[in-house]
């Protein structure tokens, strides 16, 4: 079974930055990292094609956001700058194989947290 493993989370102040990273194990079409904020619904972050280096964003994280793909090491980052205190969630990434929408993802690791103070 594929695996996804997350690291990289953690506490920063408003206006800082944090690097996310995924370990995905074996070859996937798509990969995308989450979050969900308490009491608040799962959303799309940013998601990539790891063949063609396609990339999406959510408009809340256009332009502070960038997801990245190294294929040699099978790992996935999120670098997040100009962090916001509405950014403080538990991050998870995630892994799709025949499509790369929002709805496609199929493998989830077990998140990460990223708090962001004021």
């Amino acid at each position: 079974a594929q695996v996804l493993l997350e690291s990289g989370g953690g506490s920063v102040q408003a206006g800082g930055s944090l690097r996310l990273s995924c370990s995905v194990s074996g070859y996937t079409y798509c990969v995308g990292w989450f979050r969900q904020a308490p009491g608040k619904e799962r959303e799309g972050v940013a998601r990539i094609f790891t063949n063609s280096g396609n990339t999406y964003y959510a408009d809340s994280v256009k332009g502070r956001f960038t997801i990245s793909r190294d294929n040699a090491k099978n790992t996935v980052s999120l670098q997040m700058n100009n962090l916001k205190p509405e950014d403080t969630a538990m991050y998870y990434c995630a892994a799709a194989r025949g499509a790369c929408t929002w709805d496609s993802f199929r493998v989830w690791g077990r998140g990460t947290q990223v708090t962001v103070s004021s």
